[in-house]
């Protein structure tokens, strides 16, 4: 690990983490796995790479086991490596792994709150009233397809003003995913120009940036002493707020003319059931939670969908063989003048296949988001004491060897059987399994087949250099995996 741009960092983060920390890490009573002996105050820092966490963790399970324990701080989390490991805990014992972790990034923002955040009778109550209002409105209905095939439209008109000259598509791929989860929470889908909502993108892109680097990881170490030191975390933070006000604006409006007999989304929704129970000091629904609720949502719907659709250009970009048969296997099912629809994946094999390995291959939450346990867990030979920290390594499954024949490869054969027929696999983890399984993973599958198979419907994908040129790896790695810049060309096909 390269420390030398971090030294001064790291001693300044010394002298004022001996006073916060030093009692701090007391041992609750139980059992934890063994794992690498932590020093005081830095934890296990010095064995870690922050710049790619889930990498240095893999490694160490090599020395330790599929389960031991790291010290980010003074914080002993237990780290779960590989198919069998995770499966066991978050799947097998999905109740006792169902609280949400530490992440401190997060909770300076959200207290706790929301769906993503809380946890106990809140979250279960939060989450049953999400999967709910989202399924009225659409989510795994034939009128949010419509939706979808809608903006898909809208992205290829775009794609065609580029006219063939180079460009990046991230601007217009967050907007088309994004507007999405617009009409279903918000009620209505945003102009591509329209510069409240540009701005909003912006703070969701550079968001998930900073989180996913060496400054996103190392606050979540020592979040109090990062809280007091110059750096581009704190630009994090205001973006929060940003997107807190524009959240709020929008409650208001929605406020001004509510109609408790008529609501147009999951804000009308909210804020109905607010109204019902707002003689209940103990409800949850308020104020708070629904900006809260509606920020998760709405970061959920749009970062990490339209993330794997720019790794997808690229990857295909790099393969153009695989893009040739996904080509042939659209011309052949769906032709070229109907729009794409869910229907059409059964008659898709390949197409079905090529999309999970994209998702297992760049593994876009390679550490999942942390876990903590909801009591005295039992788990193999250990007594993880409740509220113990749990670190999912989503990235370790979708490259377990013992899962798939050559993980280190993109081969959507890994979906496939010997008649060619998709096969799906239960280590196939981009959304988390057990409880906490992502709210939305139903509304990405549906988006990334049909953006993707109507992008390459009308469009051959040109790489500016060579296909061996194309970079693979990530710009910056942490909470997720960023693809680095890039420019491509589109041409009709």
């Amino acid at each position: 690990m390269d420390l030398s741009g971090a030294t001064p960092l790291l001693l300044m983060a010394a002298l004022f983490c001996l006073a916060l920390y030093w009692n701090g890490g007391k041992r609750k009573k139980g059992k934890l796995p063994p794992g690498p002996a932590p020093l005081p105050i830095f934890g296990n820092l010095f064995q870690l790479d922050p710049r790619e966490m889930h990498r240095s963790l893999e490694k160490l399970s090599k020395q330790y086991g599929p389960v031991y324990t790291i010290h980010l701080g003074s914080l002993p989390c237990v780290v779960l490596c590989g198919y069998l490991a995770v499966k066991e805990a978050l799947v097998d014992q999905a109740d006792d792994f169902s609280d949400r972790g530490d992440f401190p990034v997060f909770y300076r923002f959200t207290q706790g709150n929301g769906i993503a955040f809380s946890n106990g009778e809140k979250w279960k109550i939060l989450r049953r009233f999400a999967l709910h209002t989202l399924k009225n409105f659409g989510m795994g209905k034939s009128s949010i397809e419509a939706r979808i095939q809608e903006e898909a439209q809208c992205l290829v008109q775009e794609f065609q003003k580029t006219d063939g000259a180079p460009f990046n598509p991230i601007n217009l791929v967050c907007r088309a995913v994004s507007n999405v989860i617009c009409a279903v929470v918000f009620g209505n889908r945003f102009d591509y120009e329209d510069a409240d909502f540009l701005r909003l993108l912006d703070h969701f892109n550079e968001n998930f940036q900073i989180m996913s680097s060496f400054w996103g990881e190392l606050y979540n170490i020592f979040p109090h002493v990062m809280d007091l030191l110059p750096g581009p975390h704190h630009k994090i933070f205001q973006n929060f707020e940003k997107l807190r006000h524009f959240i709020t604006e929008r409650i208001r409006l929605h406020q001004k003319d509510l109609d408790p007999e008529a609501p147009r989304d999951f804000i009308d929704c909210f804020l109905i059931r607010m109204e019902e129970e707002k003689q209940d000091p103990l409800s949850y629904f308020n104020m708070e939670t629904l900006v809260m609720t509606t920020h998760n949502l709405f970061f959920g719907g749009t970062e990490t969908t339209s993330t794997t659709l720019r790794f997808s250009f690229l990857i295909l970009m790099k393969y153009p063989d695989v893009a040739v048969r996904v080509h042939q296997e659209i011309d052949g099912v769906i032709g070229t003048n109907r729009t794409p629809c869910l229907a059409d994946r059964k008659s898709m094999p390949y197409t079905d296949a090529v999309i999970y390995e994209i998702q297992r291959f760049i593994s876009i939450l390679p550490m999942g988001l942390p876990r903590a346990v909801t009591r005295d867990t039992p788990f193999k030979e250990f007594l993880l004491p409740k509220g113990t920290n749990v670190i999912p390594l989503l990235s370790s499954v979708h490259y377990d060897p013992t899962q798939f024949k050559d993980p280190m490869s993109f081969n959507p054969d890994h979906f496939l059987d010997e008649k060619s027929t998709f096969k799906n696999t239960d280590a196939f983890m981009p959304f988390a399994p057990g409880k906490r399984i992502c709210l939305g993973a139903g509304l990405a599958r549906m988006e990334i087949f049909l953006f993707l198979t109507t992008i390459l419907q009308h469009f051959s994908l040109q790489p500016l250099v060579a296909p061996a040129e194309i970079d693979l790896t990530p710009q910056c790695t942490g909470l997720g995996n960023v693809p680095r810049p890039f420019q491509f060309r589109v041409l009709p096909r």
